[in-house]
């Protein structure tokens, strides 16, 4: 079995298997650059910050994002596991973006 295959199952599921996939991949692409708060966050994706704990929530209680800090001021970054299989996030938000280009040329015709 492949090493990192529970990581891969739980990017597949909260990326390309719910709602807010897309809206959560920003975020890990975003937290990637550099640690934020939540209202960081909200301003550099232009989200509203609700849409933007919910979706911290998510990755936090699966285990990609790790927090330091309380309140406002909490901090989220990428989790170890995360951070070192990043490339795993990548082919999947890859695979994730061709294929939906795919469906909407299909539906603009």
């Amino acid at each position: 079995m492949e090493r990192n295959a529970p990581l891969k199952r739980i990017l597949y599921w909260l990326i390309a298997g719910t709602r807010g996939g897309e809206s959560r991949a920003r975020v890990i692409i975003s937290l990637k650059e550099m640690p934020k708060n939540a209202n960081m966050l909200a301003e550099s994706l232009g989200m509203e910050y609700k849409n933007v704990r919910h979706h911290l929530d998510v990755l936090v209680q699966n285990g990609l994002v790790t927090t330091v800090g309380e309140g406002y001021g909490m901090t989220y970054f990428l989790s170890n596991e995360l951070e070192g299989n990043y490339k795993v996030f990548e082919e999947i938000w890859e695979k994730i973006g061709k294929s939906r280009k795919r469906l909407q040329g299909r539906r603009g015709k």
